[in-house]
C-alpha cells in the first residue's frame, strides 16, 4: 500500500541470479530469504505469540517435505464451537456491521478513512470508497454477521473493525471454501489495548459456525507463514502529480518534462474490438477466465455469479474490458482494474491520490503487453495518477516494458488451518485479495 515508487525493488541477493545447474531455485531462494527474515524477527524478541496458537504453517515445519499438505486441524462438530462471542475488554462490546445501512456504512467509512493501512512514511493511507466498501463485502452467499464491528459501550463509537466474506479457492487440485478475511482496523488510540488477536478469533468462530474451516489473508508484514510474497509495481500516469505529493522521485538526470513525454500514452487504445464489458458477456468471460486460472496453484474458483459480481463494471469501483473478435464476435481477452484511491496526508495542494489496481488479466488471442497497454490507456482516460500491479499471474511479462517501476511494499499472502509444503511463487499465484 503506497508502498512508494522505485526505491528498493528485488532484494539484491536475488538480481543476478543467473539459471546455472548448481544455483539454488527461486522457491529455495525465496524461502532462504524467508528463513533469514525469521531469524532477524526472532533474534528481535520478536515472536508472534498469537500466531503460534494458531493452525497456520509455522516457521520451524519451513522446509519440512514429511508434513501432508491440507487442512491442519480437523473441522469439529458445530454443535461443539463456542456459541457465544469472546470477551471484548469490559469497555467495549461487539456490534454486527450492517454494510446496507448508510448510516453504519459511514461509520464504518470514516474508521477506515481515518486509521487503516498507511505507507512507512505515513503520508497515504487507504481510501476505500463506501461503494467499494459494498461491493467487496456482499459477494454472492456473503453472511452479515461476518462484518464485524468493535464499539465503546458508553458513546457507542465505532473503534473497530474486521470482516470476512466467502470464498471457493482452489489450492493446488483441491476447491476449498474459505473465508477471505480483511479490513482489520483497529483505531489508533486503541491499538495497545490487545483488539487485534480477540478480533480474529471471534471472526474465526463466526466462520467456524457456517461449517468453514479455512481461510485465506494478506499482510505486508511477515507472521506465520507466509505461502507466498510478491511485490507491488507502480506505473505513473501522472508523473508531476506523483512526484509533488512524494509518491515518486523525479529519477537522477531527468527533468519534469522528460519525465512526463516518458510516461506518455496513446491517446486511444490500439486493439480492434477492445471495449467495455456487459452483462451479457458475463458467461464467455467465465468461461475464458476459469481456464486461464486453471494453470495456478492458487486461484478462486469463480463461477458466473461470481464473475457477475467481482467483474461487471461498477463506476469508481470496478472496471473491466475485453477484446471481442470484430469478425467472429468471439471473446478472446480481457482486463479489469479496481479503483482504491489513496489519502495524501499533509499536502496543501491535493488530498488524493487515484490509484487503479490490476485484478484479473487474461490474454488468448492479443498480446498481454498491448492488452495491457490499453488498460493503462482507458486508466489515464479515467484520471487515475497511477497504475499498480503484483508481479502475480503473467504480470511480470509487461511489468518492466509498460514502465512500471517496483515499490518497496511487498505483500504476503497466508492460508489459514491449510499447509501448502512449499511458497508458492508469486508467478504461480492466481489470486488478488482487495
Amino acid at each position: 500500500m503506497a508502498d512508494r515508487n522505485g526505491s528498493t525493488g528485488v532484494p539484491e541477493e536475488t538480481q543476478n541470479l543467473m539459471p546455472n545447474e548448481n544455483a539454488p531455485s527461486e522457491s529455495d531462494v525465496s524461502l532462504d530469504l524467508l528463513a533469514q527474515k525469521v531469524q532477524e524477527s526472532l533474534a528481535l524478541g520478536n515472536r508472534h505469540k498469537f500466531w503460534e496458537t494458531q493452525p497456520v504453517g509455522q516457521f520451524k515445519d519451513i522446509g519440512d517435505t514429511s508434513l501432508p499438505e491440507g487442512p491442519i486441524e480437523p473441522p469439529t462438530p458445530i454443535s461443539e464451537v463456542k456459541q457465544e462471542p469472546y470477551n471484548l475488554p469490559n469497555l467495549y462490546e461487539w456490534v454486527t456491521c450492517d454494510i446496507d445501512s448508510e448510516e453504519m456504512c459511514a461509520e464504518v467509512y470514516n474508521l477506515l478513512t481515518n486509521n487503516y493501512v498507511e505507507d512507512d512514511e505515513n503520508m497515504f493511507r487507504f481510501n476505500y470508497s463506501k461503494e467499494f466498501l459494498r461491493w467487496a463485502l456482499r459477494p454472492p452467499g456473503y453472511f452479515k454477521s461476518w462484518h464485524i464491528g468493535v464499539r465503546v459501550k458508553s458513546s457507542k463509537k465505532l473503534v473497530a473493525f474486521i470482516t470476512g466474506v466467502p470464498a471457493r479457492i482452489r489450492v493446488r487440485d483441491n476447491v476449498v471454501t474459505m473465508a477471505e478475511v480483511n479490513f482489520l482496523c483497529v483505531h489508533k488510540k486503541l491499538r495497545s489495548k490487545r483488539l487485534a488477536p480477540v478480533m480474529i478469533k471471534e471472526v474465526t468462530r463466526r466462520v467456524h459456525l457456517e461449517n468453514i474451516w479455512q481461510a485465506a489473508y494478506t499482510a505486508g508484514v511477515v507472521l506465520p507463514t507466509p505461502v507466498s510474497t510478491c511485490q507491488y509495481w507502480h506505473r505513473s500516469l501522472n508523473p508531476k502529480k506523483l512526484i509533488d505529493v512524494g509518491f515518486s522521485r523525479l529519477g537522477a538526470r531527468m527533468t519534469m518534462s522528460r519525465t512526463i513525454k516518458l510516461y506518455k500514452l496513446p491517446e486511444s487504445t490500439v486493439t480492434p474490438g477492445f471495449r467495455k464489458m456487459e452483462p451479457h458477456d458475463v458467461p464467455a468471460v467465465t468461461r475464458l477466465l476459469r481456464e486461464y486460472l486453471s494453470q495456478f496453484a492458487i486461484a478462486p474458483d469463480f463461477d458466473e455469479n461470481d464473475v457477475e459480481h467481482w467483474l461487471l463494471p461498477k463506476e469508481n469501483v470496478v472496471d473491466s474490458f475485453l477484446v471481442a473478435s470484430p469478425e467472429t464476435h468471439e471473446i478472446t481477452d480481457f482486463c479489469s482494474f479496481y479503483t482504491l484511491p489513496s489519502s495524501i496526508l499533509g499536502n496543501p495542494n491535493y488530498s488524493t491520490l487515484k490509484a487503479a489496481y490490476s485484478y484479473y488479466n487474461v490474454s488468448t488471442k492479443t498480446p498481454l503487453l498491448q492488452l495491457m497497454n490499453d488498460a493503462l490507456i482507458v486508466a489515464k482516460q479515467k484520471d487515475f495518477d497511477v497504475f499498480n500491479a503484483l508481479d502475480v499471474m503473467q504480470n511480470e511479462s509487461f511489468l518492466k516494458e509498460l514502465k512500471f517501476g517496483p515499490g518497496d511494499g511487498k505483500l504476503h499472502y497466508y492460508l489459514y488451518n491449510y499447509r501448502i509444503r512449499q511458497a508458492v511463487l508469486a508467478s504461480e499465484l492466481g489470486l488478488v485479495l482487495l
